[in-house]
């Protein structure tokens, strides 16, 4: 069954990812069409042709190497380094207007922006699952000699402003207190909370995680987490928390009496009161009850009192219906925010942090796992054709904006460019372009599974079996 559903997700990426490319060369291919430019070819995916076929005189074909799309218009600015050799010899076809090249460009690009139109359009109607670390501009916990606790911040702190920059969630691109302790530049970053009704200030001084030289270098972090409802994941096998009845999904309000707002809170408790017989207030649906149990130190793992279960890290979900315009605007903001960042001289975001095609896939890969696997994925298709209909604008050679800029190029020369210097820029362009998604794809593999270190992957614990009465023979008469 695991197999299967493997099968399964990986074949809804396949089919969602070829949606969004199909549907933004499919508008250069119609703009074509309809201002009688000639094609030559329709590709999905680039390389050596596994699938072909000759439909009203275009070739059809679908390449061995899953990254992008090109419609082949041998009257457009020669591309040839990406879409192979064309067939139909230049200089033989009729000129192409200006005007015409233009419509044919910019039509990638506003099939995407309609496609996430379309999206955003679904995702008012059907919702957008949201969990509370995202929306959560509450501290949840502060790490141990990290630079928040160091200054005094708290959990409870309620988190306002972040250099200077409203705060309304914890996670994202934007107006979020990741994205604004990331792409901070000072050297101490400016947080404005508030504290049992009091404003107060602090300026914690960031610190950077090492990294290996393989991998992407470390962000900002001044090591603080959202606060959250703790939910239960998985309950260890013979543990204290499978005898007293506690189940996935159960969330865990509070421990004799102590509200709990991040899953960490509980472990403190513990450590602090180890002999402790403890009353958890636990939520299962709509009910809510009382749970007794005593931790117990287990006979294989961190030998310290635990009472055997593994923690959800997303906390309560929720249904949001953003507006469709609303949905563009933050997905443009977000990309206007990530290009400020990356254009900064004093970021510590990079190139590198970027994410290429194998991220892609392996990110929808992720949101079809999850319970609301098809919202999330549409709510991610709004963003991701967002971006793809910037970037393609961007004035550089091979993409549609750079086909934009050399037509207006020859407008005020009044001829064409040279076609030898034409496909010297172009291919030059695409070996750049190629050779960036390779480099974004080195550091995308490390994200998989298969790259975790052990460090990564959560101890192992086991519990001493108990005795259990029911299972004892009965005694002889």
């Amino acid at each position: 069954m695991q197999v299967l559903k493997i099968i399964l997700i990986c074949a809804e990426v396949v089919m969602l990812f070829n949606l969004l490319i199909i549907v933004h060369e499919l508008g250069h291919y119609l703009a074509a069409r309809w201002r009688g430019l000639v094609v030559e070819r329709f590709g999905i995916w680039f390389g050596k042709p596994i699938w072909k076929k000759k439909i009203n005189g275009v070739d059809f074909c679908l390449g061995c190497i899953p990254a992008g799309g090109y419609v082949a218009l041998p009257q457009m600015a020669p591309m040839e380094a990406i879409e192979g050799k064309n067939e139909a010899e230049r200089q033989n076809l009729p000129p192409v207007s200006v005007l015409d090249k233009i419509i044919v460009a910019f039509a990638g690009p506003l099939f995407s922006f309609t496609l996430a139109l379309v999206f955003a359009g679904a995702v008012w109607i059907i919702g957008r699952p949201v969990s509370e670390k995202e929306t959560a501009t509450t501290i949840g916990y502060v790490h141990k000699d990290s630079p928040a606790e160091k200054v005094g911040l708290l959990p409870g702190d309620k988190i306002l402003e972040v250099d200077g920059h409203r705060i309304v969630r914890f996670a994202g691109v934007g107006d979020s207190v990741t994205w604004r302790v990331w792409s901070s530049e000072g050297e101490a970053i400016r947080i404005k909370v508030e504290r049992g009704g009091k404003i107060l200030e602090f300026a914690p001084v960031p610190i950077i995680q090492k990294t290996k030289a393989w991998e992407r270098k470390g962000l900002r972090q001044i090591g603080i987490e959202p606060a959250f409802t703790p939910m239960i994941g998985e309950v260890v096998h013979g543990s204290p928390a499978e005898r007293a009845g506690l189940k996935p999904n159960d969330f865990i309000l509070a421990v004799n009496g102590a509200k709990l707002i991040h899953a960490a809170d509980l472990g403190e408790y513990i450590e602090k009161h180890p002999n402790e017989t403890l009353s958890l207030k636990r939520q299962r649906g709509n009910q809510i009850d009382e749970v007794t149990l005593k931790p117990e130190i287990p006979v294989v793992g961190e030998l310290v009192p635990r009472i055997g279960v593994k923690w959800d890290d997303t906390g309560k979900m929720s249904l949001v219906y953003p507006a469709p315009f609303e949905q563009i605007r933050l997905s443009v903001d977000a990309m206007v925010g990530t290009f400020g960042a990356l254009l900064s001289s004093k970021s510590d975001i990079k190139a590198q942090h970027l994410t290429g095609p194998l991220g892609i896939l392996r990110i929808y890969y992720i949101l079809f796992e999850s319970d609301q696997g098809w919202r999330m994925a549409i709510w991610f298709s709004v963003l991701l054709n967002v971006n793809l209909a910037l970037i393609n604008l961007l004035p550089i050679p091979v993409l549609d904006g750079g086909h934009i800029l050399l037509a207006l190029i020859e407008a005020v020369r009044r001829k064409p460019i040279n076609v030898r210097i034409l496909n010297w820029i172009q291919s030059a362009c695409a070996v750049l372009v190629i050779g960036y998604i390779l480099y974004l794809s080195f550091y995308d593999a490390q994200d998989f599974p298969w790259r975790q270190s052990k460090q990564d992957k959560p101890t192992e614990i086991k519990f001493a079996p108990k005795n259990d009465p029911s299972s004892a023979p009965a005694p002889a008469r």
